[in-house]
């Protein structure tokens, strides 16, 4: 791998986080994930996420309360941190496994099963 390769959890597709970001926030949000280090820290200023980014100090500023919003990254000025994804909210859900049942089970639970 490239030295500073960055990576996005498939979640983020998977659990549809990105249909509920604008193209706003989903743009400062590949930022971070690409320029933040190990720990998904980054130092940007907003003035050089503006010279970089197509937004301007608004545009970031709204961008940052719906990536917060979402849970995606905390800020504390003068730093974002990209946060792991946690169970999302609008996820598709995984059915239940459910214990084996024998075959005299499913049958009587669909009222076919004659009882001696």
């Amino acid at each position: 791998m490239p030295r500073g390769f960055s990576w996005i959890d498939h979640r983020f597709v998977r659990d549809r986080y990105i249909s509920r970001c604008s193209a706003e926030a989903l743009a400062l949000y590949l930022f971070l994930v690409t320029v933040g280090d190990a720990e998904g820290l980054s130092y940007y200023s907003d003035g050089s996420i503006t010279r970089l980014l197509p937004l301007d100090s608004a545009g970031v500023s709204r961008a940052r309360q719906e990536l917060i919003a979402a849970e995606l990254i905390a800020y504390e000025k003068p730093l974002y941190q990209v946060l792991a994804l946690g169970e999302c909210p609008g996820a598709r859900s995984r059915p239940a496994v459910a214990e084996p049942l024998a075959l005299g089970q499913i049958l009587s639970a669909m009222g076919r099963r004659k009882e001696p």
